[in-house]
């Protein structure tokens, strides 16, 4: 299908939809109720997702939602971040952002703090703010070849001097059902714009429907599909390896609906959340430190082709040793420093790390080559005798 007319299916529908309710957009979520009681009934009615990403924030957190429609998971999420946190909507759709500003002040009343904005844009294009582009475009109309190739050279200049979200802005990404709105060529640029946006250190999380086997093409031809979130599916394994294609690391399945949500010539549509996370970039350096994975499997392999063997002390860069201190790592692997510890110097200084293979950390290089102590028994955390 052209890829303008999938954006134009997904546009006038997803108007419709914000006009009235229409059951078929959505896939039934449960909701923390607590957070639904200060939310106007038309946003609840008129939002429309297969999952709930908000579960996952934290208090204090900016988040961007990705094709946040009437607002629902925006409001959700300015409760769970708080007043300390920041919330940020995104999408394309008039009717869907006069409904989400119109009951902005509503929420804030309620909650006795505001803390959510809505931003006109396209999830795959961040970068370009499109009511900046219509204000500028009315000032200057297109009225000719020049004026239209002007566009696009102004377009261009808008990403750069006013960016709808700017580089390393956000804690987290959300989304709820949208991604599959996209059509396939704007796929990639979709991911690796969630990726530019977020701070180092910072994450995704991704609700979404998946397909089970590859759409044929017959079906992706289909507007009604497309707007239905149907023709757009990544398979589940595509799903996973779009987020690890773009950067992310550490990247997890965090819920996937045993029964589908639909099934369409036998091809199986079901809602997943992914958890993805930015933060893995930068050069290697030595500084003496091992990791030993603790199981319960006998081998596993990161995102770097490094395979650790469950209970060997394994030699790992600083970066990856800090990583692995963190989610979604964090408990798996036992984390040892040299005794002496190697302070950070300049990077310029630094003995970089040999990171295209992983080799075994003898334990005199982390206690040094010197040491012999002789110690008593430790004590027993409780006073008693440990032997």
């Amino acid at each position: 299908m052209n890829p303008i007319h999938v954006e134009t299916a997904v546009k006038e529908r997803y108007s419709s939809g914000a006009e009235c309710c229409e059951a078929a957009l959505c896939c039934p979520v449960d909701y923390d109720p607590q957070y639904l009681k200060v939310i106007p009934q038309e946003v609840i009615e008129r939002d429309y997702g297969c999952g709930d990403p908000s579960k996952h924030l934290r208090a204090g957190e900016t988040v961007l939602d990705l094709g946040s429609g009437t607002g629902k998971i925006c409001f959700i999420a300015a409760q769970v971040v708080g007043a300390t946190g920041r919330v940020i909507g995104v999408d394309m759709t008039d009717a869907m952002l006069e409904v989400a500003r119109r009951n902005a002040p509503v929420v804030a009343e309620r909650i006795g703090f505001a803390n959510v904005e809505f931003r006109k844009g396209r999830i795959q294009d961040l970068a370009l703010d499109l009511e900046r582009l219509d204000a500028e475009l009315k000032a200057r109309p297109i009225a000719d070849a020049h004026a239209f190739l002007r566009a696009g050279e102004l377009a261009a200049e808008l990403r750069v001097r006013h960016p709808l979200v700017a580089d390393d802005a956000v804690d987290v990404v959300v989304s709820n059902c949208v991604l599959n709105l996209v059509e396939g060529r704007a796929k990639r640029p979709l991911f690796e714009e969630i990726f530019r946006v977020l701070r180092k250190g910072g994450r995704a999380v991704i609700s979404d429907i998946v397909s089970d086997e590859e759409v044929p093409l017959a079906m992706q031809n289909d507007p009604e599909l497309w707007s239905g979130c149907i023709s757009g599916a990544l398979t589940e394994s595509g799903f996973v390896r779009a987020f690890t294609d773009a950067g992310f690391y550490g990247v997890r399945i965090l819920q996937r609906d045993a029964e589908p949500w639909r099934t369409v010539q036998g091809i199986e549509f079901r809602s997943v959340t992914i958890e993805a996370f930015k933060g893995k970039q930068g050069a290697s350096f030595e500084r003496g430190q091992a990791v030993i994975y603790k199981g319960p499997f006998k081998k596993v392999l990161d995102d770097d082709g490094h395979a650790f063997e469950r209970g060997e002390r394994s030699a790992v860069c600083d970066k990856t040793f800090q990583l692995y201190q963190r989610e979604p790592y964090c408990g798996a692997f036992e984390c040892i420093e040299p005794r002496t510890p190697v302070a950070p110097i300049a990077p310029e200084d630094a003995r970089p790390f040999d990171c295209s293979g992983l080799r075994l950390r003898q334990p005199k290089e982390t206690k040094g080559q010197d040491y012999d102590a002789t110690t008593d028994a430790s004590q027993c955390r409780d006073g008693g005798d440990c032997c």
